[in-house]
């Protein structure tokens, strides 16, 4: 039984954990955090991420904020990060974090949630799909990673 739920600040190694064990370059164009990087700052917060709980374990998490701090993008929210944990990965858990952070702009009273998801990663550009959202704009070539360029794919969902 998965469980989503909002992230505490004791949550902050259990998420680090999942970083490490999910960054590659296919899912991200910045450096893999050091280990003992601390999840939380003053960019991540517990109020914007969402936890995948089992049996007491933390197996993935959403990361939902703000994209620009300025007043004419306050209707829109950014899913900012997406990782569930190797061993969990395939059992729903990732459709269950978006579901939940789709719920969660929907209760901030935004119009749109957006994301940005590497051309390659093609596991996650369809979860993304099945979910709801829809390209909105293609970067092509936009990073360089191990020797590739790679598009940066923008994607969103309107909501209600």
């Amino acid at each position: 039984m998965i469980e989503i739920r909002r992230a505490r600040l004791d949550d902050d190694a259990a998420l680090a954990r999942i970083d490490v064990s999910t960054w590659t370059a296919a899912t991200s164009p910045a450096p893999a955090p050091p280990a003992g990087t601390p999840f939380f700052d003053e960019d991540t917060l517990p109020a914007d991420v969402l936890v995948a709980e089992t049996g007491g374990d933390l197996v993935g998490y959403a990361r939902v904020g703000p994209g620009f701090g300025i007043p004419a993008h306050r209707h829109v929210l950014v899913l900012a990060g997406l990782a569930v944990d190797p061993d969990y990965q395939g059992c729903g858990i990732g459709r269950q974090l978006v579901e939940a952070a789709v719920e969660e702009a929907e209760r901030r009273g935004v119009r749109k949630l957006s994301l940005r998801v590497l051309g390659p990663n093609v596991g996650a550009r369809r979860l993304y799909v099945r979910c709801g959202f829809t390209v909105e704009g293609v970067l092509q070539d936009e990073f360089l990673l191990d020797g590739d360029f790679v598009d940066d794919i923008l994607m969103a969902r309107a909501l209600a």
